[in-house]
């Protein structure tokens, strides 16, 4: 179980603290003194040095800005809480590395040679290009497992486990399972799949065919055929393949395994056509969203995979979110966003690893804390390392934007992960 508020909660976000808290150079605790010879890389005798790395920038204007801020929010708990052992975390912020692997490459060096940062979280971008480096020295990295080098390497952590394994790991069937139960069951139902023309998109075709054929459905279409470096003006070619996918018709369902620029391209152009089957991608859900009619109305009906809580939710943990996240706003009501919860789940389960490991805090021990970690009932369900090194933990829930709300459409529930073969 996540750790109780023992006293005010502080955590990450708000558009109006953007350009304070992204900086790199922005600190949520100074520098401490140094510690004792012997000490860890990023480890003194009153703070543990973090850094991130954000996708803050696009080429094409998707922003993961609220990923920093929400690890920030959660830095700042922590810390409040009287830190990790009587140190306090001093997170430097995320680097920005604009979706570009050189750039990614770059933050992971001067975060690690220049800033000597005991750990990296939150790590949330498309690429990862700096993973063989942070593995090699040693850091413990921790991120939203959407890529295969959270899969398999010793030091990198997906906040909710491994979502894209090797042979012999295991596959997350929350996204099959819950579009199953939208539509009354997968028997009979068929799901077109389509994704960006990327190593991700394509690793993503490859396990979500697998995950929706073993839940039951006909994939009728399953491509990663969409441009990664720029959003399409024109979306007819890609649907008319979809709606001729299912034998000459229209599938039951189109999943996008997008971002947010091109699954309002492609869900407005499959309404255009007259479209009618169930809409579904796992990125957009950000209230942020609303502001604009044209995306509100592009994205309007869409079942959005969560792979934590949703905001809806009144359990404790999400209420603590919120409190956090609002005290850290400076006390206002600030737009909730997934990218907020990948960052502050990243560096929950650094915290709590953490904290396991003692107050002899080194690269050794806290690896050796995270070989027997397990909790229960957090936003992302029950946790265990080295288990979500292979496997994801398995749950999740659908989300769907209807009238300008988004609404619970499948509640936060866990599956029967299956063999990835």
């Amino acid at each position: 179980m996540l750790r109780p508020i023992r006293t005010l909660a502080a955590a990450a976000a708000a558009l109006a603290l953007v350009s304070a808290c992204n900086s790199a150079s922005h600190h949520t605790d100074p520098g401490g003194k140094p510690g004792p010879a012997g000490d860890s890389r990023g480890v003194t005798a009153d703070s543990i040095k973090v850094g991130g790395i954000v996708s803050m920038t696009s080429a094409g204007g998707y922003s993961k800005k609220d990923t920093d801020l929400g690890a920030k929010a959660r830095y700042l708990r922590a810390n409040a809480e009287g830190g990790i052992h009587g140190r306090r975390i001093d997170y430097l912020g995320a680097e920005d590395d604009g979706q570009d692997p050189a750039k990614n490459m770059a933050a992971a060096r001067k975060l690690v040679q220049q800033d000597k940062v005991f750990a990296v979280s939150p790590m949330s971008s498309v690429t990862f290009s700096g993973a063989d480096f942070l593995e090699q020295e040693k850091v413990p990295t921790f991120g939203w497992g959407t890529l295969p080098s959270f899969c398999g390497p010793k030091y990198i952590y997906g906040f909710n486990g491994c979502l894209v394994p090797t042979p012999g790991g295991t596959l997350n069937q929350t996204w099959p399972e819950g579009i199953g139960a939208v539509l009354g069951g997968a028997q009979g139902k068929s799901v077109a799949i389509i994704a960006n023309d990327s190593d991700a998109g394509k690793f993503g075709i490859r396990t979500f065919q697998q995950g929706f054929t073993s839940a039951g459905f006909t994939v009728s279409y399953a491509k990663a055929s969409v441009p990664g470096t720029a959003v399409p003006s024109d979306w007819s070619a890609y649907v008319k393949d979809i709606l001729q996918s299912n034998g000459g018709k229209a599938p039951d369902a189109v999943v996008s395994v997008m971002q947010t620029p091109n699954n309002i391209g492609l869900f407005t152009a499959l309404k255009r056509s007259g479209y009618k089957g169930l809409l579904s991608d796992p990125t957009d859900y950000d209230p942020g969203l609303l502001a604009k009619d044209a995306t509100k109305q592009a994205l309007d009906g869409v079942h959005v995979l969560l792979q934590f809580e949703p905001f809806e939710s009144d359990s404790p943990e999400m209420a603590r979110f919120k409190a956090d996240i609002k005290a850290a706003a400076g006390g206002q009501e600030v737009p909730l966003s997934l990218h907020m919860m990948t960052g502050y789940m990243s560096a929950d389960l650094f915290v709590s690893i953490a904290q396991k490991a003692g107050k002899d805090l080194t690269v050794e021990s806290f690896q050796a804390a995270a070989q027997g970690f397990s909790d229960t009932a957090t936003l992302v369900g029950d946790r265990a390392e080295p288990k979500g090194q292979k496997d994801s933990f398995g749950c999740g829930a659908l989300v769907q934007l209807k009238d300008g709300a988004y609404g619970v459409s499948v509640p936060f529930k866990c599956y029967e992960p299956i063999p990835f073969k």
